[in-house]
């Protein structure tokens, strides 16, 4: 096999999404609002196909393609078959939602699989380049989606801050980038670390402060990503200003790349160096639980909570990234698919009680929600309880195997506060279960969805559930995807 026959093997789930992203755009402008739904098929289908494509073209060996810019291995593989399955259940949560907003068009469709593309890019990131022009792919997108409801003056609003601050955090990032290409002379990541543990490399070039501005940079960059404290300004004002069904999007499949691309840069890349980012991680883990937690008592905005919760969900997710260690990545890696999982049932039972001129996103809608439907209820209360770490959901183990991949690495005392701080957490969880179970509905309309969003619904909260009891499928598949494909120069 030559080497451009194998570049495209490779790439080719990327190949698929992008000629289907294009296909999706040129079809609608033949298409009518009846035949409109032929768009959403052929979206699902490009999921179904990228994922077939990356699941035959698996091997547990890692492969490099494109001059060394692109790898194929089994952590890009895991993370794109997470993204397929998000976006694949996002598409049935937001379908009914757009259409009553006129959003249903084929530029919603096309703009989520280039976000997606930019993911997929970013997962299989070898050269800081490639990793950035995938950020930059999905960030382009995710500020257009921001704003696509165009007569919103909130959306509108969201999406400029939005914009102006994702820019700057984008700078940072390449600033820092640059820094490391100036100290190492390579952008290949895989270089970057061989070179970082040669010491003749700073003793002769006196390059290690160069270094360590380089690292401040591109953590700073990656903690906006996240929306860890103290980037995290942009999340609530974003969550809550965007149309609910892009603040799903943000909310879920996006942090799954967010952790690629930590992963990367810091687990791979810059390795050599962790501990001098340990730290760095360690203070904006702390921050993130406290203000996330904290602040999040205080909202009556069922988005904006949702926001805040993300932070503190960060907070937990850096506390295994900063173990430095393989099980501490492995158990980030369970962390970040748990909260995805958690997130697109919180969000799609938000999507779910919204209809059309009505914004479900206050907590007084949640009120009496067992009344107006039982099973809806009692899914949210799966979901709360996920959230807050009560066992045996999937959200105790999560919170449990990031803990103690941290009391491994010797961050006992910064454990105990994450226990407090999940305990202060817990309470405005339970206050969701407290309105819906305990207090008199506000709105007595009934809530019908649709078959197709009952069933995917059912299954996702469900799943926090099966999970939360048999935790091993999914911990083995985090295991593997990292133990396979950190690979150390030796």
């Amino acid at each position: 096999m030559d080497n451009i026959q194998y570049d495209m093997i490779t790439a080719l789930p990327e190949i698929i999404v992008l000629s289907m992203a294009m296909f999706i755009l040129i079809l609608d402008l033949f298409l009518t609002d009846k035949t409109r739904f032929f768009i959403y098929v052929l979206a699902q289908f490009t999921l179904f196909a990228a994922a077939y494509f990356t699941l035959t073209t698996h091997t547990p060996s890692v492969g490099y393609s494109f001059s060394d810019m692109f790898v194929d291995d089994a952590l890009s593989d895991v993370l794109k078959l997470m993204m397929y399955l998000s976006t694949s259940l996002i598409l049935v949560y937001t379908r009914n939602y757009i259409k009553l907003r006129g959003m249903f068009r084929g530029e919603f469709y096309a703009l989520v699989l280039f976000a997606l593309l930019g993911m997929m890019i970013m997962a299989s990131g070898q050269s800081m380049l490639t990793i950035y022009m995938g950020l930059e792919l999905l960030s382009l997108c995710v500020y257009s989606l921001v704003a696509f409801d165009r007569d919103n003056v909130k959306a509108t609003e969201a999406a400029m801050k939005y914009f102006v601050l994702g820019a700057l955090a984008s700078g940072l990032l390449l600033y820092g980038m640059s820094m490391i290409y100036g100290a190492t002379g390579t952008l290949n990541i895989s270089q970057i670390a061989a070179a970082l543990i040669d010491p003749t490399l700073i003793q002769s070039t006196g390059s290690h402060p160069v270094l360590i501005l380089g690292v401040v940079f591109i953590v700073s960059g990656l903690a906006f990503k996240l929306g860890a404290v103290p980037f995290q300004m942009w999340v609530p004002d974003v969550y809550e200003g965007s149309p609910t069904a892009i603040t799903l999007f943000i909310g879920s499949v996006t942090k799954l790349s967010a952790f690629a691309m930590v992963i990367r840069l810091l687990a791979q890349g810059l390795q050599p160096l962790a501990l001098d980012w340990q730290g760095m991680l360690l203070i904006m883990a702390v921050c993130s639980m406290v203000i996330g937690n904290i602040t999040a008592i205080a909202q009556t905005n069922l988005k904006r909570m949702l926001a805040y919760s993300t932070i503190s969900h960060i907070g937990f997710l850096l506390f295994g990234l900063m173990s430095a260690s393989l099980n501490g990545y492995a158990s980030a890696m369970f962390y970040i698919a748990s909260y995805v999982i958690m997130s697109l049932a919180s969000f799609g039972i938000v999507l779910l009680l919204s209809r059309k001129d009505f914004e479900a996103d206050k907590l007084d809608d949640l009120k009496g929600l067992n009344q107006r439907n039982p099973w809806i209820a009692f899914l949210m209360l799966i979901v709360m309880f996920s959230m807050a770490g009560v066992p045996p959901t999937l959200g105790f183990y999560a919170k449990f195997t990031v803990l103690q991949a941290a009391v491994q690495a010797g961050f006992i005392w910064f454990v105990v506060f994450a226990v407090l701080m999940a305990a202060i957490g817990a309470f405005y969880y339970l206050r969701v279960v407290k309105l819906m179970y305990f207090d008199e509905p506000v709105d007595h309309t009934p809530i019908q969805p649709s078959a197709d969003m009952k069933i995917v619904l059912s299954i996702n909260a469900l799943a926090l559930l099966a999970l939360g009891l048999m935790p091993q499928s999914l911990m083995t598949l985090c295991a593997y995807a990292i133990t396979h494909s950190l690979q150390y120069p030796k």
